[in-house]
């Protein structure tokens, strides 16, 4: 494994255990505050031994601090809440157990302990020999499920959805015409297009998804009204999944079905899968969050036009879309761990060549139709 690979899985360790701490920091219930201040223990560990091994290896490294990646993690975590990045930092972790099982595949070589498969770790944590009540496991449960639609990450991949197809639009209308009043026409159409379509498209997914679950809920308690005698088997097996002895396991289920709406509960975060956290978000916020975003990308190869036109309009737009694009390249290492100057040139790259065809095309189409 070259330098470069050890001090980023190094900065990985020493990135996450600091992660953990401020969350640990700003939870409000001990014992999931306490879950996390054990994991940014065991990474500071895994950080501590990665470093010797280094070192006794010859490497000349040093335990770095926290990255600037991690410290943006935290100030977004103190405005938005800590259960935003908390996703975002397990991703990491399984991007890195994952590239450490092919590492030891390649090489045939045994497991450690300390490979970094840390969500393991996590689960280890939140097992009842940990002592964590079962309410507060569903607590950390939940938001981790509610994760998968990580807030940040729509927000960013929103505001490039904006920015990449508006400033298409936009350079092939000022290929067509030179730059002239119709780019920002244009331009305004497409924004406000692709703003009502992308926040009636949210609204649609939030719905339907939630009426889904809700229609499965409702199967699920008709069910257990009809037949509760199979529902409280199934809850047993549920149990004995989790490696509770069966004996217990039906004692369990038994109690459970005492209070149905306990039971219908269990039922529907086990066997559904359904987390109660699915079915609070709002359509409506989802679609104006969608707007906005969208919106707040779409603007920038705009604006120029407003005060502008011909191939001045045109390079002060190309230059706010390339301040924008290298901004949203280098907002997405924060899910990544990636170079901030790799991404953010990578998207600027990519940008310019959809701009580059567009404004290409339009040229053709406009000398065509002159």
């Amino acid at each position: 494994m070259g330098k470069r690979k050890i001090t980023d899985s190094l900065q990985t360790e020493v990135d996450a255990s600091y992660l953990y701490k401020k969350i640990s920091e700003a939870e409000t219930h001990p014992e999931i505050a306490r879950v996390f201040l054990e994991l940014s223990g065991i990474e500071h560990e895994h950080a501590t031994h990665m470093l010797e091994k280094m070192q006794a290896t010859g490497h000349d490294v040093l335990m770095p601090g926290p990255s600037g990646r991690a410290r943006w993690l935290n100030r977004i975590g103190k405005v938005l809440g800590y259960e935003y990045v908390i996703g975002v930092l397990l991703d990491t972790e399984k991007s890195l157990a994952y590239q450490a099982g092919k590492a030891r595949m390649a090489s045939q070589m045994p497991s450690e302990s300390a490979d970094g498969n840390h969500v393991r770790i996590l689960q280890s944590l939140m097992s009842g020999t940990q002592r964590v009540s079962g309410e507060n496991l569903g607590r950390i449960e939940g938001r981790h499920r509610t994760i998968g639609g990580n807030a940040l990450r729509a927000a960013v991949l929103g505001a490039n959805d904006g920015l990449v197809s508006n400033m298409s639009l936009v350079m092939g209308v000022a290929g067509a015409t030179g730059g002239d009043e119709a780019v920002l026409v244009a331009g305004m159409a497409g924004l406000l297009a692709g703003a009502l379509s992308m926040s009636l498209g949210e609204w649609i997914s939030v719905k339907s998804s939630q009426e889904l679950y809700q229609r499965q809920m409702n199967l699920e308690w008709e069910e257990l009204e009809v037949n509760p005698e199979g529902e409280q088997k199934e809850i047993a097996l549920i149990y004995m999944a989790k490696g509770i002895p069966e004996e217990m396991a039906r004692q369990m289920a038994a109690d459970a079905m005492k209070d149905k709406n306990h039971a219908h509960e269990i039922l529907v975060k086990e066997e559904l899968g359904i987390s109660p956290e699915e079915l609070k978000g709002s359509p409506w916020e989802a679609a104006l969050a969608s707007f906005f975003l969208f919106i707040s990308g779409a603007i920038l190869p705009v604006l120029p036009y407003f005060w502008m036109k011909g191939n001045q309009a045109i390079m002060a737009s190309m230059s706010l879309s390339v301040i924008g694009l290298f901004t949203i390249g280098a907002a997405i290492t924060l899910f990544t761990g990636r170079s901030v100057w790799y991404s953010g040139f990578r998207q600027v790259l990519f940008g310019l060549v959809a701009a580059a065809i567009t404004f290409g095309i339009g040229h053709l189409i406009g000398v065509s139709i002159s």
